[in-house]
């Protein structure tokens, strides 16, 4: 923790960083933002007593740098950093569907460079973020990685092929369930329930079965078949759902979600 870290488009993602990084130990004095806005800067000093500078300066002054702008903005971004870094210096990116040879094609040669996925539940430490590393990038490199991004959550490494798979199974995964939740609160209302306590019983349901999932180390199935009584409700629910493809429906997205990662990825946005 001795190093300085400098967050490069502090939104919400980059925000929910930094703070976490501040939990883990990190010092202010030691972390760095861009923003784009004297207001939001001002904030992020009141909040957290981090300085505030300009890309370049981070370049110039920050051992690692972590890229937290919009895909789109990327290229500029880096046009702007690229006359400042240097091959000793660490690039984390964490903007979706920039590949880790499109970073290091526009800095110097041999710069280490580490793609991560991290998802929205970041912002609440309970996210996953998934690591890669680039041409260069080694275990050191990966590990500061996961120190940063640790502290928000899981991290795990892939190799950079799998990046667009885990894109549409975690980058994307909250929303999915978000519109199951959303889906299933309607069902509620069908069924006579007001729509806040259908909303309380889902939720519930959601957070409890994920715990049992994380923490038992109970196969999926098993912990289906333990709800699932002969003859009983569940068993005529998850008839209906096989009815209606519900399954093969989930392949079909996450299939799309990856493709369109891919594409996104190879600049056919």
């Amino acid at each position: 923790m001795t190093q300085t870290v400098a967050v490069l488009g502090t939104g919400k993602i980059g925000e929910a960083l930094l703070s976490g990084m501040i939990r883990a130990g990190w010092r202010p004095a030691d972390l760095l933002v861009t923003t784009r806005r004297i207001d939001r800067a001002q904030e992020l000093h009141t909040r957290y007593g981090v300085e505030s500078v300009t890309n370049a300066e981070a370049a110039k002054n920050a051992d690692i740098l972590i890229l937290a702008v919009k895909p789109q903005d990327m290229g500029k971004l880096l046009d702007e950093l690229a006359p400042h870094v240097t091959a000793d210096r660490l690039v984390i990116s964490a903007a979706a569907g920039i590949t880790t040879a499109f970073i290091e094609d526009r800095l110097t040669p041999d710069t280490p460079v580490v793609r991560v996925m991290p998802n929205t539940p970041v912002l609440v430490d309970e996210g996953m973020s998934v690591i890669s590393a680039g041409s260069h990038a080694t275990g050191t490199h990966l590990a500061a990685a996961e120190e940063i991004f640790g502290g928000v959550g899981k991290t795990l490494r892939v190799p950079e092929s799998q990046q667009d798979a885990a894109t549409a199974l975690s980058g994307s995964g909250p929303a999915y369930f978000y519109f199951l939740v959303e889906a299933m609160t309607d069902a509620g209302i069908l069924l006579g329930l007001p729509r806040a306590q259908a909303h309380d019983l889902i939720v519930q349901a959601a957070i409890g079965a994920a715990v049992m999932l994380r923490d038992s180390g109970e196969h999926p199935v098993k912990l289906r078949e333990a709800v699932t009584s002969p003859a009983g409700t569940t068993i005529s629910a998850i008839r209906e759902l096989e009815n209606h493809g519900v399954r093969a429906a989930l392949i079909a997205a996450l299939e799309a979600a990856r493709d369109r990662s891919r594409a996104l990825a190879s600049g056919n946005g």
